[in-house]
Formats: structure tokens, sequence, C-alpha cells
């Protein structure tokens, strides 16, 4: 996994996702998005998707409070998420994607976990 970083600004990280087609992904977290959004999500549908699909971490409760706590910044290119936060939040979503449990949102898979330029 290719794990390139790029700092957008202070306490924030960038998601680049890729769109998920028809039958692809796995699990509910990479199905695809209902036809009427199919063509352009919002920034802020898919920011409210990965809030939605990685609140029901019952089992970590840092995981849960970290992604409720992130705020929405920005999205770039119809595949940049940009999210900010805490520095601690930011962490302990770090750790869940470098243990496998933090999901992309609902039709998206997640390309790159970006936080500070190369």
């Amino acid at each position: 996994m290719d794990n390139k970083l790029l700092r957008i600004a202070p306490h924030s990280l960038a998601l680049v996702l890729s769109q998920v087609g028809a039958g692809a992904g796995e699990g509910d977290a990479a199905l695809p998005l209902d036809p009427q959004h199919r063509a352009a999500p919002s920034g802020y549908e898919v920011f409210a998707s990965f809030k939605a699909v990685n609140s029901r971490h019952f089992w970590n409760a840092p995981l849960t409070r970290a992604v409720s706590a992130v705020l929405f910044l920005g999205w770039m290119d119809e595949r940049v998420l940009l999210i900010q936060g805490a520095e601690a939040h930011l962490q302990v979503l770090r750790t869940g994607w470098t243990r496998r449990t933090l999901r992309p949102p609902q039709g998206f898979d997640i390309k790159e976990w970006a936080n500070q330029f190369e």
C-alpha cells in the first residue's frame, strides 16, 4: 500500500477515494450510491456517509469518539475528502486505518490516507 502523505491544513487529513462501481466492493460500507447520487455526490454527503459507517464501532469507543469529533473541511476533485480535528482524534483514525477497522464512505474505497506533503 502506498502511504503518500499530504498536509492540507493544520490538524487535517485527506482521504483519497475512488468511487465503487455496481457489484464491486465489500460489505455495506462499499455499496454503490443510489442512482440520484451516483453522478456527483457532494463532499458533505460523502463525509456524512464516512461518519455514519464508522460510528458503528461499539467495540472501539476511541474510534467512535474520534469519528464523531472530526469536522468536514472540504472536497476536492470529487475524490479527496478533507477532514479536520484534534491531533489525538486524527491519530485514532490513522490507527483505525492501519488496523483496517476504518471503513470508507458508502460507494467508495479509500485509495490513500494522506496527512503531510512529501
